[in-house]
Formats: structure tokens, sequence, C-alpha cells
């Protein structure tokens, strides 16, 4: 007997497996058969998700561009393995499913059940606001013409357009004289570093100083730079887009922090330096966050 949500995550599964290790659709084809016999025996709905895998598989190029404009501020290589064939999938039923047979909500919800399932309810809330902004967007999903976008015009490097931003690490005592770290926590399940573009006529302290406020609350005192990096994402109006990002570490008043909603983050906290190594970061904020701790350790001395 056939089991649709069953069905799909064995999709899921091939997908992800395909997605990390690079493979071409007929290989993936070999995994899917095994994903089957391994996890859904007697699901006898082998067209499905025979259907299912080569329609993502096969549309991939063109989910991935309206996913980058649902999602600008998250390029594709930063957003988790899981979570983009999540996305993919429910994507492709939004937009060229049979919706007879499978009714817009019921593609989104869907997609928002297995990313809880599999990743997490901030996943399951990411997914919900990626599918749920492309479907207010196109307003009748479904229509095949809708899903398709042209390809972009390949921009070298050097002539991307630049966004400045500024974020640091902040450092306080409690009440107790505890010394503490302010982290933000991402909807992919990351502890990152607090940031936000600049505006035209600010430097990079006074952008800095104002995005923490903005942000998290916090009135912070730059001490010095301490790192950048710099990554390639998309922009709805720019298209590809250079983001430079640089690092200071700072230091606020001890007070309880107050994030502001949307942008990507749903948590703030502050954390003892010894418990920080065991969070979960992006590999180029840990360098940062190392840094910073040694030279706080250095001042405590």
């Amino acid at each position: 007997m056939a089991n649709r949500h069953l069905s799909r995550s064995v999709v899921l599964q091939t997908l992800f497996e395909a997605d990390a290790s690079g493979i071409d659709r007929a290989s993936a084809h070999a995994i899917l058969e095994r994903n089957r016999d391994e996890f859904a025996p007697r699901n006898d709905d082998d067209a499905f998700m025979v259907s299912l895998l080569d329609g993502v598989m096969g549309k991939q190029h063109e989910l991935d561009l309206v996913i980058e404009k649902a999602a600008p501020e998250w390029p594709l290589d930063r957003i988790a393995v899981l979570d983009r064939s999540v996305l993919r999938l429910g994507l492709y039923e939004l937009l060229f499913a049979d919706r007879a047979s499978v009714p817009a909500k019921v593609a989104i919800n869907e997609a928002i059940e297995l990313a809880k399932q599999y990743s997490g309810d901030s996943s399951g809330r990411f997914v919900n606001g990626v599918l749920g902004a492309i479907y207010k967007e196109l307003g009748e999903p479904g229509k095949e013409e809708q899903g398709k976008r042209p390809p972009r015009r390949a921009v070298r490097f050097e002539d991307m357009p630049v966004e400045r931003h500024g974020g640091a690490v902040v450092y306080t005592r409690d009440p107790h004289g505890v010394l503490k770290l302010a982290l933000v926590h991402d909807i992919f399940g990351h502890w990152t570093l607090s940031k936000a573009g600049l505006k035209e006529d600010e430097s990079l302290e006074e952008g800095t100083v104002r995005a923490l406020k903005e942000e998290t609350g916090l009135d912070i005192v730059i001490e010095e730079q301490i790192g950048a990096n710099e990554y390639i994402a998309s922009s709805a109006e720019k298209g590809r887009v250079r983001k430079q990002v640089t690092y200071f570490l700072a230091q606020a008043p001890y007070q309880e922090l107050e994030l502001q909603t949307g942008g990507g983050l749903d948590d703030a906290r502050w954390f003892k330096i010894g418990d920080i190594l065991a969070l979960n970061f992006y590999e180029d904020i840990l360098p940062v966050v190392t840094k910073a701790v040694t030279i706080i350790a250095s001042k405590s001395v």
C-alpha cells in the first residue's frame, strides 16, 4: 500500500545523498532503489518515487534560481544539504505537481514536516518561510511556466557589486563577574556573530555599532579589528554580490539581549567562555571567535 509521506522521505534521503556526493541522476536511481528496500520495503509506490526524484533533479537549476530569489540572504552553498534538498523537493511539488493530486498547501506542509522530522523545528520554520513567500509571489503555484527562470548571465568575480558588513564578538561580565560572549543563532542551526550591512555614509566602526544596537539592543564599545571574510550571495535586485564582512572585538555593559526578529535569526544568548567550544559554528566564524577569546584571556591575566 502506498504511503506518500514515506515515499517523499525515501526520495528526500536519495536527494540528500546525491547532493552530498555530487552524483548524477542515473546513479541516484540505484540509491533510490537501495533506500526503498531499506526504509520502505512494503511501500508500493515506485512510480511516484522515481517520478519525483527525476523531476527534482531534472529541474534543479530552475528550482535553485527560485530559492535564491526567495532567500537572497542565504546562498545555496551555505544552506545545509538536507534543508536544501527539502526545499528543492517541496518547491518542485509546489510548482510542477498535478494540483489535483498535490494541492499547493499539501506540497508546502509536506516539506515543512520533512524538514522538522529530519532536521529540526528551526529548519521547518525556514522551509515554511521560503516556500510560503514563493507561494504568495506566484499567486497560482503549480503552473509550469511560473517556475521557470531564464539563465543568469555569468558575472566575473571582480565585476560583482560589493556590500560592506560589520560584525563583532561582544564580551561582558555578568553581575557575578563571569566573563561571557554574546552570540546569535540562525535558522540553519548555527551560532554565529551579530552583523549587518553598512550604510553608504558610515565607517566600519559606526555601522557595526549601529547594527549591533539594532539587532541585539547592545551599546557596544569597539576595541580592535580581529578578522574579515568574504562570500558570494544572491540579491533579488543586484544578482550575485560580494559580501565583505569585517569583525571587531567589542565590549558592552551586561544586559539581557533583545533579538530583533527576522533576518534569519531565531535566538540570542550570552555564553560563558568555557561553553562556546561545544557550539555549532560556521567554519569561517570559528577562527574569529577563537582569536577573540585569546585576546580576552590575555586581558584578564
